[in-house]
């Protein structure tokens, strides 16, 4: 098999990806209509409120980190799972009942938002971490990868197909499919072999919510990446608000919206199967690919036709694709197993819990000065992340200038951090990173790899 593909030699993880392909398909209609019903059905083009909605469901993801990674950590993350996709799908059908009933309003959208968030604040974490339930640990960089291959072609697709149906038939009936598709995740979790789940793995004691963050605390490099990927989730990757105020910009309707959503998957799918070819996650891809994402969303910002400014959309996608699978990969398989739950559930606060500070502030921005001022923001912001990472590069003395050539660079090659198996957990291997530190403050450590 491929090497691209090789964690569909587990029967559970072939059945989790095609449940996965058709659930987040529905998934992006829904975030297609959701925004769309908010900026065009309920408001004026009101930017703004479609700011505050998409605060309202990234909020909960970063108020309830320590107890929704505890849980992930604590209880059978495939029953979990089928709760929390159980309730989206209960959730987006009611919505979709009250908007053909034509008695949905502003309040009530703002409130259904809070709940959606809230589900998903437990459901993401869960996912997440599952992912490493389905394959053996050599794989799970792949698997990563390959997850982000299915969210991006379904990104591809469902928006698209909303815009279509929206023009055809209304909002309503795009809630209803994303509630039929909700089945097919549900399917797969049932029939998922629960004897060949890789054991999971308990920490020693009673686990405690501050374990994470104190894990988190002792590795610079974790630190490094999520300080890039709070940035970016919180001023740079408001692509509904980006996408569809640019979209009325050029003259566009809903059909026009999605098809802009579908091409930035285009790139965003690439970027994820590039990501599974790679043999493993490695954090200069993350500060490369945020300085990729900083030039796309600049150029797009400038751009004066519809199909230009969809055109560069296509980079944009690869960039932050390329940024944000690197940096799930790289949590992922150097965080110790035992702690992997809580790791992921603070690593997906922050990349969403952002989006509470930042949407509210770039929706504000689109609103007040127009839709490109508001993306330039975000490319401003992903401009400071790649200065960020960049700055702890040349801080750790990997980056220098090359011996024999005058004007180039050299960039040494790093011994990653290996995968943690449970029997070497340790304090000092827990605060071990792949850059040395500053020689005054870099304590006694067992080399990694």
């Amino acid at each position: 098999m491929s090497t691209m593909f090789r964690s569909f030699a587990a029967f559970n993880y072939r059945v989790w990806f095609i449940g996965a392909l058709v659930s987040n398909a529905g998934q992006w209609m829904q975030s297609t209509a959701l925004s769309w019903v908010v900026l065009t059905g309920l408001t004026d083009n009101d930017a703004g409120a479609m700011g505050i909605t998409m605060a309202l469901q990234f909020a909960p993801p970063l108020l309830l980190v320590g107890v929704t990674g505890w849980v992930a950590d604590r209880f059978d993350r495939r029953r979990l799972l089928i709760v929390t996709q159980s309730s989206l799908l209960v959730v987006g059908a009611v919505i979709g009942y009250l908007l053909l009933q034509g008695v949905m309003t502003l309040g009530m959208m703002y409130a259904f938002a809070l709940l959606l968030g809230l589900i998903a604040a437990f459901d993401n974490p869960a996912r997440q971490a599952f992912v490493s339930d389905l394959v053996t640990r050599e794989y799970a960089s792949n698997a990563v990868a390959l997850n982000a291959a299915s969210f991006n072609a379904a990104r591809m697709i469902g928006p698209a197909l909303a815009g279509i149906m929206i023009v055809a038939v209304g909002t309503g009936w795009v809630f209803f499919v994303n509630a039929a598709t909700f089945l097919a995740m549900i399917v797969a979790l049932l029939l998922i072999r629960t004897d060949e789940l890789i054991p999971r793995v308990k920490a020693p004691g009673a686990a405690r919510l501050a374990d994470g963050f104190r894990y988190v605390g002792r590795r610079p490099d974790l630190m490094v990446a999520f300080a890039m990927v709070f940035l970016l989730g919180a001023f740079g990757m408001n692509f509904p608000i980006f996408a569809s105020t640019m979209a009325i910009e050029f003259g566009q309707e809903a059909d026009g919206y999605g098809l802009l959503s579908s091409i930035l998957a285009i790139g965003s799918l690439a970027g994820a199967l590039l990501a599974a070819r790679r043999d493993r996650a490695r954090i200069r891809m993350v500060i490369l690919g945020s300085g990729l994402f900083a030039a796309a969303a600049l150029v797009s910002a400038v751009m004066p036709t519809y199909w230009t400014y969809a055109l560069t959309l296509m980079f944009t996608g690869f960039a932050v694709v390329t940024t944000l699978t690197t940096a799930n990969g790289y949590v992922q398989t150097t965080t110790d197993p035992a702690l992997r739950g809580r790791v992921l559930a603070l690593y997906m606060a922050i990349l969403m819990g952002g989006t509470p500070i930042g949407a509210p502030i770039v929706g504000w921005v689109a609103s007040e000065f127009g839709p490109r001022v508001a993306i330039l923001v975000g490319g401003v912001a992903a401009l400071i992340a790649f200065g960020i990472g960049m700055t702890w590069l040349l801080r750790s003395g990997r980056l220098h200038r090359h011996e024999s050539r005058r004007f180039a660079l050299s960039l040494d090659e790093t011994t990653p951090i290996s995968v943690i198996p449970p029997e070497e957990f340790s304090d000092e291997l827990a605060a071990t990173t792949p850059i040395s530190l500053p020689a005054a403050t870099q304590a006694p450590q067992r080399k990694a790899g």
